[in-house]
């Protein structure tokens, strides 16, 4: 069948999906597992992948990295002294702690705290800069969470939310107590070298406020949206806390670290927190519930990342007598390996392909991201049958999620046979609509090869977050960059 007519059936065939649209009652909310790779310092996320799904009798892969585990709080070896306390970070900590702010999420029912962060009041006004994913229960769910402040005096407060930017994981919060003007965020911001110290307040692991101090080495351009690497200690808690120079200028916001490496954490621009706080509306009263905001953000998001995809053709790559599409971008890295054993009866290579990040939304959704996965098996023992019972199995393998996702509506999938260019494919492509998000969808294509007995080609793309019409793009896109043999 020829591709545009896939495109066709397969439009008219979803035309119903465009009903998903329509949010529906949420099912109740399921504990979620922990993924971790890149976390906030307050909340856990992590980078999106799409994993490889495991094929029956295949070992489990070799070498590859995992991720560490988060450090404590860093003390001397025994038997040997701490190094004295630096004498600029104790200057800074004892001017700005007055500005400093624990941010609190409480649950409304008995006022119990549900997760905590960090903040600090600009200059001598009432506004906190924070994180989005420190506010965000009361943000989607001001319903059942509120707000609170606690200053370094044990003084506390509501907060009343103004304004957020979950693309920059940025939050503005208003108060009834005003700054004594440490924390600026001038017109003009500092500039930063490589190396430079730079200091980060927060309240790390709810223990009480602290300073610790690292050197700024560069801007991150892996994940979507720049940050700044922060060669020092960010803890959980600390998130949403400012991060200066030795004379007090605001160089950005304390957001993550990575629990696999040691002492590699990150910063929000502080030229994003200063765009955040112009766009504070003085004219009318923040909305209570911020999901329509939230949702305007990531449909945003998702248009410049599918036309980033679609925006120059995939480069193609070799896998047996197949060419595969990958990106390979600051955003997107592909990594590969083998499964060939001695004394197995068939060989599995993998290419998977992830961004680096993906959108915080809730402390159970992230979304809007892209995943790519190739896997080429091949036979060196088994007959076309046993062959084909294997390479079966590995597509039935693959899991689409269930009608029971808190966030997502059962897949509605559609299967069938095409031929694109020279090669005969198998193809499903399944969508789901997000029951609380309307207008976003994640699109998941999977296709086998169906032109040798002894060989099989298994290729899949995940788009997470995406608008209807933009899933079907890049979907479409990669099914047609599929072939056998020689681009021409």
């Amino acid at each position: 069948m020829k591709l545009t007519r896939l495109a066709t059936v397969l439009t008219m065939t979803w035309g119903c999906a465009q009903a998903l649209a329509a949010p529906q009652a949420a099912a109740p909310p399921q504990a979620s597992p922990q993924l971790p790779t890149q976390l906030p310092a307050q909340l856990p996320t992590q980078l999106p992948t799409i994993a490889p799904r495991p094929i029956p009798g295949t070992p489990a892969a070799q070498g590859q990295q995992q991720p560490g585990q988060a450090a404590g709080s860093a003390g001397a070896e025994a038997g040997q002294p701490l190094p004295p306390p630096s004498s600029a970070a104790q200057k800074l900590y004892s001017s700005a702690k007055a500005d400093l702010l624990q941010v609190r999420s409480l649950l409304k029912s008995g006022r119990t705290q549900s997760s905590v962060g960090s903040g600090f009041l600009v200059g001598t006004s009432n506004l906190v800069v924070t994180n989005y994913h420190v506010v965000s229960q009361f943000a989607l769910d001001p319903d059942n969470y509120t707000g609170e402040w606690v200053d370094t005096g044990g003084q506390r407060g509501n907060v009343e939310l103004l304004a957020v930017d979950v693309l920059h994981d940025l939050a503005v919060v208003r108060v009834n107590r005003n700054g004594t003007g440490v924390f600026k965020v001038p017109e003009q911001l500092a500039r930063l070298s490589q190396g430079q110290y730079l200091y980060s307040l927060g309240n790390p692991l709810d223990l009480g406020f602290a300073i610790s101090e690292g050197s700024y080495n560069g801007v991150i351009t892996r994940s979507f949206y720049d940050q700044l690497m922060f060669t020092g200690p960010i803890n959980s808690g600390m998130s949403g806390g400012p991060s200066v120079t030795v004379d007090g200028d605001i160089a950005g916001v304390n957001v993550s670290k990575r629990l696999d490496g040691e002492l590699v954490s990150f910063l929000v621009p502080a030229r994003f927190a200063q765009d955040l706080l112009k766009k504070i509306p003085q004219d009318k009263a923040p909305p209570r519930n911020f999901t329509s905001v939230v949702v305007e953000q990531l449909l945003q998001h998702q248009k410049a990342m599918v036309d980033q995809l679609l925006a120059t053709p995939m480069t193609m790559k070799a896998m047996g007598p197949y060419m595969v599409p990958v990106r390979e971008s600051e955003q997107m890295r592909c990594w590969g390996r083998s499964n060939v054993k001695a004394n197995k009866p068939y060989t599995v290579d993998i290419t998977n392909c992830s961004m680096e990040s993906a959108i915080f939304v809730s402390g159970t959704l992230q979304t809007g991201a892209i995943g790519i996965r190739h896997q080429f098996m091949r036979s060196t023992g088994l007959d076309a049958v046993r062959f084909a019972q294997l390479s079966s199995a590995s597509f039935q393998n693959e899991g689409f999620g269930g009608h029971k996702d808190p966030h997502l509506t059962a897949p509605q999938c559609t299967e069938m046979f095409v031929k694109n260019k020279n090669l005969p494919l198998r193809a499903v492509l399944c969508v789901r609509a997000y029951r609380k998000f309307a207008g976003l969808y994640d699109f998941a294509l999977l296709t086998a090869s169906t032109d040798e007995g002894l060989m099989n080609l298994q290729s899949r793309m995940d788009a997470r977050g995406v608008s209807y019409d933009n899933g079907m793009r890049a979907t479409q896109a990669f099914l047609e960059a599929l072939s056998r043999g020689a681009v021409k």
